[in-house]
């Protein structure tokens, strides 16, 4: 179900909006282009193949010269996405990172990941790494001229989609 004011929020909402900043529930939502998107925590499942990809992927990253972080902002206050996971070329310790070598979309249950691809290109972001749990699925995505176009890895880690696959110990459906 969505739901959208084409005014300011009323009080209600503005109150609720401002209880899940206090309690940090907050951590996933995003501005698309101004508009708020509340994004409620992830299952479990989607943890612990965050917590895999870290794993996997930070010798590859370090490797690289890539710096991982999880829950970052990239973008600017009032037009940003917030990937599970991002690769920078930096150590910046920065709110709003206006792009980043790798992000990371682990999906969940209505996610909106698919619908943020335009925004990672446009932000100059590199590669995409889009893990569907439910599915086993893992799909890499590198910068073509005008879009992401699908690849069979990482240029940048030097991994395949395959071998990624077979490396995550995927939780139980």
């Amino acid at each position: 179900m969505r739901t959208l004011f084409v005014t300011d929020p009323p009080p209600p909402v503005e109150d609720w909006l401002e209880r899940r900043r206090a309690l940090g529930q907050d951590r996933f939502d995003e501005v698309w282009e101004g508009e708020y998107h509340v994004a409620p925590a992830p299952k479990r499942a989607h943890g612990i193949v965050d917590d895999e990809l870290a794993w996997i992927l930070r010798p590859l990253a370090v490797g690289a010269g890539l710096v991982g972080a999880s829950g970052c902002n990239i973008g600017g206050p009032m037009d940003l996405r917030v990937p599970d996971r991002a690769y920078f070329r930096d150590r910046a310790d920065l709110t709003w990172n206006l792009t980043a070598a790798i992000v990371v979309e682990i999906l969940s249950p209505d996610d909106e990941a698919r619908r943020k691809l335009d925004f990672y290109f446009g932000a100059g972001v590199e590669e995409v790494l889009i893990v569907e749990p439910d599915e086993r699925a893992v799909e890499w995505l590198v910068r073509g001229d005008d879009a992401f176009e699908p690849a069979d890895g990482s240029t940048l880690l030097g991994i395949s989609a395959d071998d990624l696959r077979a490396a995550i110990d995927w939780p139980q459906s």
